[in-house]
């Protein structure tokens, strides 16, 4: 048997990366459509696999939420954002008759929903596949790593805040994490000080640190503190590419010292 056709729709994916919350409410869709966006601006071919039940938010932030999804002979073919498709997007949003509607559905279905997007969606040949999770640990999240460890899964980033690091949800993140075996690709610390929007001067209006002692702590990488940015929020509400539309911010230069740190990590390897 080839071992290409072994991995199935994931054959021609070089790197795949799950992006973890402890919580709901810190931005991990938000970092993993900023993060796919910085590393589709270094030339790499990218996908993002939206399995946030709790609310499929991806296809919104990417201008894409009226598209339907069709299938092809190799499953389903996913949605690009653009003519050069080098950002690919496949999301359970696609399939809700109202992008609004709730995700009421058993365990089983929803498992069988995490396979079938695991190895139906024709990907094609990609650098990096972005798996965006649930908030939390639970059984969709063991789902998902089983699914995806039949293939390939090269580690996970964890997404954090300031005032998220002491309750305890990001420990726990950290232990699904070493318990399933999952490589800690780093941790984030969103929403770390706020940038005013008209001098754009960042002020540490809420505390900061936190996720790069936790990250000391629990001996995991720290890649790195994004601000909680005005203009980030409109360019995610209103489906806009923030990297392009404001290369110069001190926002964008943290997310792209992160998308570096990650490329040079699993690049080098």
């Amino acid at each position: 048997m080839d071992l290409d056709d072994d991995k199935g729709s994931l054959a021609q994916v070089n790197h795949v990366i799950l992006v973890l919350s402890g919580k709901g409410g810190v931005g991990k869709s938000t970092m993993t459509t900023e993060i796919a966006l910085a590393l589709r601006h270094t030339g790499k071919k990218v996908g993002i696999l939206d399995v946030d039940l709790c609310g499929p938010s991806i296809p919104r932030m990417l201008s894409v939420d009226m598209q339907e999804v069709h299938q092809c002979d190799a499953g389903w073919v996913p949605v690009y954002t653009d003519p050069s498709k080098s950002l690919a997007i496949m999301s359970i949003g696609f399939l809700l008759e109202n992008p609004d509607d709730a995700v009421v559905w058993r365990g089983p279905k929803k498992n069988a929903l995490i396979g079938q997007f695991v190895s139906d969606v024709a990907w094609g040949e990609l650098d990096y596949l972005l798996v965006d999770t649930p908030p939390g640990t639970s059984d969709e999240h063991l789902s998902i790593v089983e699914n995806l460890r039949k293939h390939k899964l090269d580690g996970a980033i964890i997404v954090t805040t300031p005032q998220a690091v002491s309750t305890g949800d990001v420990r726990r993140e950290i232990t699904f994490c070493k318990k399933t075996g999952v490589r800690i690709l780093g941790i984030v610390e969103n929403m770390s000080g706020f940038v005013c929007p008209y001098c754009s001067e960042c002020s540490n209006v809420f505390s900061k640190g936190g996720g790069e002692e936790l990250a000391k702590l629990t001996g995991s990488p720290f890649l790195g503190c994004v601000p909680l940015d005005p203009q980030l929020s409109t360019s995610i509400e209103e489906g806009k590419d923030f990297i392009k539309a404001f290369p110069e911010s001190a926002t964008f230069s943290a997310i792209n010292l992160i998308t570096q740190a990650v490329l040079a990590n699993l690049e080098s390897a």
